[in-house]
């Protein structure tokens, strides 16, 4: 059966994960694109329900590998044009858009370097800090007063680094009390040329607010800070400077 109506219950709760309250109430995010989606699948994430524009390409792939195979068939559902729209958040959508249960990390203390995101508010940001965090091996990120990392920008951003990271969200004072004793590592940009800084082991990378840098009680816990050396820019933006920091400090440790 395919699915027309914008109005439908099934269109209404897929439309309604575009926004934070949809996701919080129904506890699941939207994955959009074959690629992310396979990605998703590959990675053991659980996808709750898969949405496909009806075309005679989607029928098709819902009865071939690997869907078939990882998918309850009560799971897929086909969506004409209109409602497919409604659901999909893409300027140019793909046709295939899964529904994913929201993993509940509990927050623990690191067992090795790891990432404080303080304040930032840009999901975009968030979403290419999580990417690049997860390509330099960073897997715990905690995140104190951010942007939605479950937010469809947010997602798109990460490119898949979501599925392989622990995001674990709390108030700052939980985090930080978590983090007693572990190097805090801020960024700042007067801080100590990070390309001459060695951390120890295992440390903790601090990222500030776009436009009002680390919280007070964050800045209070620094044992080292550090910045990017610049010519002609006074500034980077948060997840550039972010990923430069990432690589610099695992590559200088002690």
């Amino acid at each position: 059966m395919v699915i027309t109506s914008k109005q439908n219950p099934v269109v209404k709760e897929l439309a309604s994960l575009k926004e934070k309250k949809g996701r919080r109430e129904r506890g699941t995010f939207l994955v959009e694109g074959d690629k992310m989606v396979l990605e998703c699948m590959e990675s053991g994430m659980e996808i709750v329900r898969l949405a496909l524009l009806a075309t005679n390409e989607r029928l098709a792939l819902a009865g071939a590998s690997p869907f078939k195979e990882r998918l309850d068939p009560a799971a897929i559902v086909f969506l004409g044009e209109d409602a497919f729209k409604a659901v999909s958040d893409e300027k140019t959508p793909q046709g295939i858009v899964a529904e994913v249960k929201i993993p509940q990390w509990a927050l623990k203390p690191p067992d090795e370097s790891c990432i404080l995101l303080d304040g930032v508010s840009d999901p975009a940001n968030v979403g290419a800090i999580v990417r690049t965090a997860a390509a330099a091996g960073y897997r715990k990120i905690y995140l104190a007063d951010c942007a939605d990392p479950y937010s469809p920008k947010s997602v798109r951003a990460s490119m898949s680094g979501i599925f392989y990271t622990e995001l674990m969200r709390g108030t700052r004072e939980e985090i930080l009390g978590l983090l007693s004793g572990i190097c805090m590592v801020v960024a700042d940009m007067g801080g100590t040329d990070v390309f001459s800084c060695a951390p120890p082991e295992k440390f903790c990378l601090c990222i500030g607010n776009e436009g009002n840098g680390l919280s007070e009680s964050v800045r209070k816990r620094a044992d080292l800070t550090v910045g990017i050396p610049m010519e002609n820019m006074e500034s980077l933006n948060a997840a550039v400077s972010a990923g430069i920091l990432m690589y610099e400090l695992k590559n200088h440790r002690k």
